[in-house]
């Protein structure tokens, strides 16, 4: 009977060690800024009302910046520890990064379309 517990032990840490690694790997933040591209980083969380009003933009962003800056959304509630990497005070908090990683522009609160992209395009990022 105890070899068999012995055996179960040894299958069930076999089976359960490669779900560990892949959890680990999906908890970790996006690396930003990403390097040698404008990056915006929005940070906030799922739950938060102004966070939910800015998804659409952030998609919408996203697709028509393919290729030409990098808009990334960090989740603080699966990533808290970037609230203090990114020394926050409020959600929801943008932040602009030059294509040299340099951070040149910060906004906490709902951001709108309309002011993102003309941040965007005083980075030098065409529309």
């Amino acid at each position: 009977m105890a070899r068999y517990k012995i055996i179960f032990i040894f299958c069930l840490v076999l089976i359960l060690i490669p779900i560990y690694q892949v959890s680990a790997e999906q908890t970790q933040a996006p690396d930003v800024p990403i390097p040698n591209k404008v990056t915006m980083v929005d940070l906030g969380a799922h739950s938060c009302i102004p966070c939910k009003m800015m998804a659409p933009i952030l998609e919408e962003l996203q697709e028509e910046y393919k290729n030409r800056a990098a808009i990334v959304f960090i989740d603080l509630e699966k990533h808290p520890q970037e609230a203090k990497k990114f020394r926050l005070k409020t959600i929801p908090t943008q932040i602009f990064f030059d294509k040299h990683g340099e951070e040149v522009y910060r906004h906490q609160g709902f951001m709108d379309k309309k002011s993102i992209v003309e941040k965007l395009q005083s980075l030098g990022v065409s529309k």
